[in-house]
């Protein structure tokens, strides 16, 4: 029998938690508990709320929880005491049928955990597809999280159980992503493609105007054009740009989008999620030969993360009318210029000047993005609405000392360059967490030169800052600074600083931040508002209309520019329907 939202919101106590059974491993007291939170508006609503109880049941019971799971593969599985659920999860991830070099790994694995944890380890081994991780899958990630923190695993452990429970809800209930797997099979096609050095090693990347990035651009334009766009080509930049036309030729057009470029070695949502959901929308509307009193612009920018050439947000720069022809000239490793390759990819850059929006055509910009962070994953929340996009100030620096023998400078006279820019990190760290939502970064730092019996003389480093408004940014650069400056006089030492980057928030505009607010309320998601420390394309969008972003969860702690960046289909599912339901609050 297939469970309704109704039938399960009006069913007795009795009879509603019989209804549940199976969700949590021997646990029916975790769905007892949400169910006193009935009505339901959703089945993400339900998810959240047995996901809160279960957080506000303590360490004692989320153990016990964790332990009432078999161990993957184990003694529970060969004497075939799983129950229906486990089987059927082991047995779909090929767990059941190992080969005795496989099963003495597991094993292994399992007593190493075991050992190191004091409880089973637990992966939602159905996957982010829901279809089944291959067992090379399980055991890499078996041996990855070996080496976390008890804490760090406990959460991780829990986190993974929501996600078993998700799976056994969609059986329960037939409610099977079907969108958000098509957007996932997306995502897994156009990561086929990967530049040179980095495909043969199973690694994605793909940077502006490659081979790899030139048959991305490909692939966007053959699953736009079947997805019913009714004008698809590629701009004087590489920009991909599909249009769905609107019901009255002449009317605005809503713009949306992201990036397809990656960082190198990079992971497979970042970007790319922006351009696919939005497509899952138009593919939607044109199947049911639906039109919208407005248009639908999709861009699937080609540069924004500047790997290969320095020039970062070039693809949504350019529709703003900030392409610097100084980028031209550039050259990348191996000695290309920009231009040169811009002439091979077939764009004129006499063009560039032509692709620029006029504000007046459009009703203002949307981007969807993996939250690239770990809030929303330790939330449990599927999406969050992103209030404003932090402003950001970044230095290039070289502190400069005195470099002296280390066996006899006394600690009193030294001029050491390291130890102050370690102090500087340690009061940056201080002072962005003071504020709540500032973050402050030493990310590049080195001792050019530096031999382990030399006190340190020089010392290169970057300073990254970053807010959700201009004044906290300013301030917080204000700070930093003078305790730079403080460092210097007190320890006899010069610091050389350039500033390279200075980037204005940019918040989101009101009325547009609501729609997505709606959205989520319509869809029974708890609301959650949160800044974005990461730059995005509709940071450029902002300086010429309004704009507004929304947020999917990440996987594996939210991690992102990584591997193992991932989110689920049902995730992207959500996602997929707060977009849907934002254009149809325009319609």
């Amino acid at each position: 029998m297939t469970l309704r939202l109704d039938q399960l919101n009006t069913a007795s106590p009795a009879e509603a938690l019989q209804l549940l059974d199976g969700l949590y491993e021997h646990s029916p007291w975790i769905a007892e508990g949400a169910l006193k939170l009935r009505p339901f508006a959703s089945w993400a609503h339900l998810k959240h709320c047995m996901a809160q109880v279960l957080n506000d049941a303590g360490r004692d019971a989320q153990l016990g929880l964790i332990r009432a799971h078999p161990e993957l593969a184990g003694k529970a599985m060969v004497r075939k005491e799983l129950t229906a659920e486990s089987t059927n999860e082991q047995t779909k991830a090929g767990l059941t049928d190992c080969t005795a070099e496989e099963f003495e790994k597991i094993h292994t694995l399992n007593a190493a955990y075991n050992q190191k944890f004091g409880w089973p380890f637990i992966l939602a081994v159905r996957g982010p597809r829901g279809v089944g991780l291959t067992k090379h899958q399980i055991m890499a990630t078996f041996e990855r999280r070996l080496q976390g923190h008890p804490d760090f695993e406990l959460a991780e452990c829990l986190r993974n159980i929501h996600r078993i429970v998700e799976i056994r809800l969609n059986d329960k209930t037939a409610c099977h992503p079907t969108q958000g797997d098509e957007v996932w099979d997306w995502h897994e096609d156009l990561a086929q493609h990967s530049d040179p050095g980095f495909k043969e090693n199973g690694q994605l990347t793909v940077t502006y105007l490659t081979a790899a990035h030139l048959a991305c651009s490909v692939s966007i334009q053959n699953t736009m054009k079947s997805a019913g766009f009714d004008e698809v080509h590629v701009d004087a930049v590489g920009n991909v740009v599909g249009r769905y036309h609107p019901a009255t030729p002449g009317s605005k057009y809503l713009i949306t989008g992201s990036h397809y470029d990656t960082v190198r070695n990079g992971g497979k949502y970042d970007g790319r999620l922006g351009i696919y959901v939005p497509i899952a929308c138009v593919k939607k509307l044109a199947s049911q030969h639906q039109r919208l009193p407005y248009g639908i612009e999709v861009v699937a920018f080609a540069e924004e993360e500047g790997q290969r050439y320095k020039a970062t947000f070039l693809g949504s720069g350019a529709l703003v009318g900030q392409f610097n022809p100084v980028w031209l000239d550039q050259v990348d490793a191996d000695g290309v210029s920009m231009r040169e390759a811009m002439k091979v990819a077939g764009l004129n850059e006499q063009d560039i000047p032509k692709i620029q929006r006029n504000p007046a055509d459009y009703l203002g910009f949307i981007e969807v993005h993996i939250e690239q962070g770990p809030v929303l994953n330790e939330l449990n929340l599927p999406l969050g609405v992103v209030s404003s996009i932090n402003g950001s100030v970044r230095y290039l620096c070289e502190m400069i000392g005195t470099a002296s023998h280390a066996g006899t400078t006394p600690m009193d006279r030294r001029r050491d360059a390291a130890s102050a820019v370690a102090e500087l990190a340690l009061f940056m760290e201080k002072r962005a967490a003071a504020d709540g939502d500032s973050v402050a970064t030493i990310g590049q730092l080195q001792v050019p030169n530096g031999s382990i019996n030399v006190v340190p003389g020089r010392c290169l480093f970057s300073l990254d800052m970053r807010a959700p408004t201009d004044p906290q940014r300013d301030a917080l650069e204000r700070d930093v600074m003078q305790a730079l400056d403080e460092i210097c006089e007190r320890r006899g030492l010069v610091c050389k600083r350039e500033a390279t980057l200075r980037a204005p928030a940019a918040p989101s505009a009101p009325a547009w931040q609501q729609r997505w607010e709606r959205a989520l309320k319509d869809l029974g998601v708890p609301l959650y508002v949160m800044p974005s420390g990461a730059g995005h394309d509709a940071m450029k969008l902002h300086e010429v209309m309004p704009q507004a972003m929304l947020f999917v969860r990440g996987e594996n702690s939210g991690i992102s520019h990584n591997p193992l960046e991932s989110t689920t289909s049902d995730d992207m599912q959500l996602c997929v329907d707060a977009f849907a339901n934002v254009l149809n609050q325009l319609a």
